[in-house]
């Protein structure tokens, strides 16, 4: 009896554990019954019929890297280049991806390579470097297509390297830097150009200002001399109309005599200092008609007051 409860022991948690699967969050799995597709158990607690039933894949709905190796490329300028990336992708229909491919992580990765290797084929070198977003997306787009049969769904695909031969590296070094110098060379250039073409601009501003300065300076000055010439004549027509409003005043001839003996005593005065003949006149009757003269000259309306007047003759 014992025995007979054992065997019905094992048979009783042989028959729950073929029958209670518990499917974990994120994962499916593929039952098939008699060998035909069935079901897709969810993550939690699924029944199984014992004995028919049986879980067949197992997959992970998580998105997945996945290591493409590194492969030689060549380019359409014929240059080798070994590149290697990183593929990441998700299981979308656990049914498809049990059935649609033997192994569809290897049909992800032998496609994944052959695609590159079209698309760098096509471009130059400079170019692939330059395009590893392009390169990028057309290997999404390429894989995407043919792995929607597999029930998977490629997500992104990354250029991990990109590494020429070492003389392809060298040429390469040596084309960058000769193309540094020559734009150092314009640099400087361009540099040195700027520079004149200010001191240029600086000295034809200078010359400029500087003659407007001097224009300027040139107008004053006329413009002031105009102004003092103006000034000296309106001074001498005042004082030469206050002396003939004197004239007419009581007593104005006789001021006039005096004043005119006096600078003719002051004239004689003078020659005697600076020479040494003394001129006097023949005549010192001849003083008195000089200054009756000057008086003549002084009331006539006629005669102009710069009219010079004949000194009466003298001797030695």
């Amino acid at each position: 009896m014992e025995i007979i409860a054992i065997v019905l022991l094992v048979v009783t948690v042989v028959f729950v554990v073929r029958t209670l699967k518990v499917v974990p969050q994120q994962n499916a799995w593929v039952v098939e019954r008699l060998g035909k597709y069935n079901a897709t158990l969810t993550p939690g607690l699924n029944f199984l019929v014992p004995f028919v039933d049986r879980v067949a894949y197992k997959h992970s709905l998580k998105e997945i890297p996945l290591d493409v190796p590194s492969q030689v490329c060549i380019t359409k300028d014929n240059t080798q280049l070994t590149v290697d990336g990183i593929l990441y992708f998700q299981v979308t229909d656990p049914m498809r991806a049990s059935y649609g491919s033997s192994n569809y992580i290897v049909a992800i990765t032998q496609l994944a390579q052959t695609t590159l290797r079209s698309v760098i084929g096509k471009m130059e070198l400079d170019k692939t470097f330059e395009e590893r977003d392009a390169i990028n997306a057309a290997v999404v787009n390429a894989l995407d297509e043919a792995a929607a049969n597999w029930g998977v769904k490629v997500l992104r695909y990354e250029i991990k390297d990109l590494a020429p031969p070492a003389e392809i590296l060298r040429s390469m070094q040596a084309q960058i830097t000769a193309e540094r110098e020559k734009r150092a060379l314009i640099a400087a250039s361009e540099g040195r150009r700027q520079e004149q073409i200010n001191i240029a601009t600086g000295e034809r501003e200078a010359n400029i200002a500087r003659s407007e300065g001097e224009k300027q300076a040139d107008i004053n000055r006329a413009q002031g001399e105009a102004a003092a010439i103006v000034a000296v004549a309106d001074a001498t027509a005042e004082a030469i109309a206050k002396i003939a409003e004197a004239l007419r005043q009581p007593g104005g001839p006789e001021a006039v005599q005096l004043k005119v003996a006096e600078k003719a005593v002051d004239a004689f005065g003078q020659l005697a200092k600076t020479n040494n003949t003394m001129i006097v006149p023949g005549n010192m009757s001849e003083v008195s008609g000089l200054i009756a003269t000057a008086m003549a000259l002084f009331k006539s309306a006629d005669v102009p007051a710069t009219t010079p007047v004949r000194p009466p003759n003298t001797t030695r």
